[in-house]
C-alpha cells in the first residue's frame, strides 16, 4: 500500500517590487515644466519687446535735434549804409633828396607844423660844389671865346665893306661867332643845372602841413635816384581830409556826389565827424565788386589822422531793404542761394530762400520775406530740410529773443 505523498508546502512567492510613479503623475510634471518654460520664454520675449520699444523711443527722441532759434530784428536805422573807410591827408608829399650828399642837419621832426618853403634838412654835397666851380670856369672860357669871335666877326664885316677881304672869309668869321655863342650857352646851361642841384641840398616843405615821417639822420649818406631809398620826410596837409570808401555795386546808385555822411573813429567813441561825398570813380572794381568814392571832411583840431580806419555811414534810399537783420550764422548757403530754416508751431522746419541786402559781417540785412515773429534756426545743420522735426532749445536767462516751442 502506497504511502500517501506528503504535501510539501510551496515556497512563498516573492512580493512584487514597489510600484514607481504612475503615468498621470508624470504628465502633470511634464505639463508643469512646460508651463514654467513657456513662462520663462514669454517673460524673455516681453522683456526683449519692451527693450526694443524703449530703444526705438530713445532713437526717435534722439533723431529730433535740439536747435536754438532767433527772431529777425527790425533796425531803426534800416536805411543807413555803414562801410569801412580809409582816412588820407588832403595833400601828402614824400620828400626825397635830389642830389647825393650827407645830412648836415635836420630842422623839423615828426609832428611839427611847417610852412611852405620852410627848410627841413640841409645836405653837404662837396662834389656838386666842385662840379659847379668847374662849370663856371668853363662858362667863363666859352664866354671869352664868344666875345673874341664877336669882335673878329665885326672887324671882318667892316673889311668886307671896303673889299679888303673876301665874303667867304667874312662868313667864316660869322659862323665861328655862332659856334662860340652856342658853346657859351651850353656852358651856361650846365652852370644852371649844377646850381639847381646845389639848391637841392636844402630840403623844404612844399606846402603848409605837418611832418608825419622823418628818416633823416645827421651824417647819413643820401644817394639820389635809389629806388630802395626811403623819403627823408613826409609832409601832410591835414586842414582837410580825404576819406576813401568802397561802396558795393548794389548800393552804388544810391550814393552820389554832394550827399552828406558821418564818420566815426574807434578812438573817439560817441563822436561823429560830418563829411561830404565829393567824387566817385564811376567804375566797378573787378576784384572787389565795389565802386571807390571820395569824401572830404574838415579837420580843424587834427582829430582825423592820415591812414586811420573809420566807419562811414551813408543815408541811402529806404527801398534798399526792410531793415530786418539776422546773425550771419543763421544763413544757410547752398546751390539755391542763401536760405533760412524757420520753425513752425508744430516743430516742423520750413527752409525758405532769402535775399541778402547787405552783409555787415556778424549780421546780415535781409531784403524781405521775414517778420519779427519768425523763429529762425541759428547755426542750422547742412542736412536740414523742409518738414524735419526739431526741438527748440529753451532760451537762456536774460536772452532778448522770444523763443518757444
Amino acid at each position: 500500500m502506497h504511502e500517501p505523498h506528503s504535501i510539501v508546502p510551496a515556497e512563498s512567492a516573492p512580493e512584487p517590487a514597489a510600484a514607481g510613479p504612475d503615468s498621470r503623475t508624470l504628465k502633470r510634471v511634464g505639463i508643469g515644466a512646460a508651463v514654467v518654460a513657456l513662462a520663462i520664454v514669454g517673460a524673455g520675449v516681453a522683456t526683449r519687446i519692451s527693450a526694443t520699444n524703449e530703444l526705438r523711443s530713445t532713437a526717435a527722441e534722439a533723431a529730433v535735434p535740439t536747435v536754438a532759434v532767433v527772431n529777425p530784428k527790425a533796425e531803426g536805422d534800416g536805411n543807413a549804409l555803414v562801410l569801412p573807410g580809409t582816412v588820407q591827408a588832403y595833400n601828402s608829399a614824400a620828400i626825397f633828396a635830389r642830389t647825393n650828399g650827407y645830412v648836415r642837419s635836420w630842422l623839423a621832426d615828426i609832428g611839427d607844423r611847417v610852412r611852405a618853403d620852410q627848410p627841413l634838412a640841409i645836405l653837404d654835397a662837396p662834389d656838386v660844389d666842385q662840379q659847379l666851380a668847374a662849370a663856371q670856369a668853363d662858362y667863363q672860357t666859352a664866354l671869352a671865346n664868344q666875345r673874341l669871335a664877336a669882335t673878329t666877326a665885326t672887324r671882318w664885316q667892316a673889311l668886307l665893306a671896303q673889299d679888303a677881304v673876301s665874303r667867304q672869309e667874312a662868313d667864316e668869321k660869322a659862323g665861328d661867332l655862332a659856334a662860340r655863342s652856342a658853346l657859351s650857352n651850353a656852358a651856361l646851361a650846365n652852370v644852371k643845372r649844377l646850381k639847381a642841384l646845389q639848391g637841392f641840398t636844402r630840403l623844404s616843405a612844399p606846402f603848409d602841413g605837418v611832418v608825419t615821417s622823418r628818416s633823416a639822420q645827421i651824417g647819413a649818406l643820401v644817394v639820389a635816384g635809389n629806388a630802395a631809398a626811403q623819403p627823408l620826410f613826409t609832409v601832410s596837409d591835414t586842414h582837410r581830409m580825404r576819406i576813401y570808401v568802397r561802396v558795393p555795386q548794389n548800393y552804388s546808385a544810391s550814393v552820389r556826389p554832394g550827399m552828406a555822411a558821418s564818420i566815426t573813429l574807434p578812438e573817439y567813441p560817441g563822436r561823429t565827424f560830418p563829411a561830404t561825398l565829393t567824387s566817385s570813380a564811376g567804375a566797378v572794381d573787378a576784384q572787389s565788386g565795389a565802386v571807390l568814392v571820395q569824401l572830404q571832411a574838415a579837420n580843424p583840431d587834427g582829430a582825423l589822422k592820415p591812414g586811420a580806419f573809420a566807419q562811414v555811414s551813408f543815408k541811402v534810399d529806404a527801398g534798399q531793404g526792410n531793415g530786418m537783420t539776422l546773425p550771419s550764422s543763421a544763413i544757410l548757403y547752398g546751390n539755391d542761394g542763401p536760405t533760412v530754416a524757420i520753425v513752425g508751431k508744430d516743430g516742423r522746419v520750413t527752409v525758405k530762400p532769402v535775399s541778402i541786402a547787405r552783409d555787415e559781417g556778424s549780421t546780415v540785412r535781409i531784403a524781405g520775406g521775414l517778420s519779427p515773429r519768425d523763429r529762425v534756426v541759428d547755426t542750422p545743420p547742412d542736412a536740414i530740410r523742409t518738414g524735419d522735426r526739431v526741438e527748440v532749445q529753451a532760451p537762456a536767462a536774460g536772452r532778448g529773443a522770444a523763443n518757444g516751442r
